[in-house]
């Protein structure tokens, strides 16, 4: 008897796992569905900065220029030295470099730029659940503090449920948050 009653208890929780996990899956499949439109949105220039950002941070790229470094140095120093190009101090490669940093920059910070957006995106899409979060929990507190007022339970810390069960809006947290910070700045 105390083996089915385990197995039950293994199916029920299987079961819950299973609808959890088609709510966490459904979740999954939409953000990647909008992470797939907001990258078919991107246009031609932010999709070859990104392209090239990702080429330049690769131990690929690092490797291409040792070698090509390499044999340019070897060109212009070694067996042709009578026939250099580019002779010591190498001021044409030194030139070539400095573009090159010049464009890969730009490319990151283009990229960076996009990812800046897309970051901020996200961090609103959290806000606002947070504040979805704080607003359903403290609705549930205050359905909970008024089944145990109708039950005449008492509850100690009633004060901090009192507080715990006005509502907080992001309006007030950024102001109190600016406050501080101006108060820090002004310690300083």
């Amino acid at each position: 008897m105390n083996n089915s009653k385990t197995r039950k208890k293994r199916r029920t929780s299987s079961r819950e796992r299973s609808e959890i996990t088609g709510v966490v899956r459904d979740n999954i499949e939409s953000l990647i569905a909008v992470r797939d439109a907001e990258e078919r949105k991107k246009s031609l220039q932010n999709k070859a900065a990104d392209l090239l950002t990702k080429f330049s941070g690769s131990m690929i790229f690092v490797y291409v220029h040792t070698v090509w470094f390499g044999f340019w140095i070897y060109i212009n120093t070694s067996l042709w030295r009578d026939r250099a190009f580019d002779p010591f101090p190498f001021s044409l490669l030194t030139l070539i470099v400095s573009l090159e940093a010049i464009f890969l920059s730009t490319f990151v910070l283009i990229s960076q730029n996009h990812a800046a957006k897309v970051a901020d995106r996200r961090a609103d899409l959290d806000l606002q659940i947070n504040l979805l979060s704080e607003h359903e929990v403290t609705r549930l507190l205050t359905l909970m503090d008024a089944v145990a007022d109708h039950l005449g339970i008492d509850i100690p810390g009633k004060l901090e449920v009192e507080e715990l069960k006005k509502d907080v809006g992001a309006k007030d947290v950024l102001q109190e948050l600016e406050l501080r910070d101006q108060k820090t700045a002004k310690n300083q």
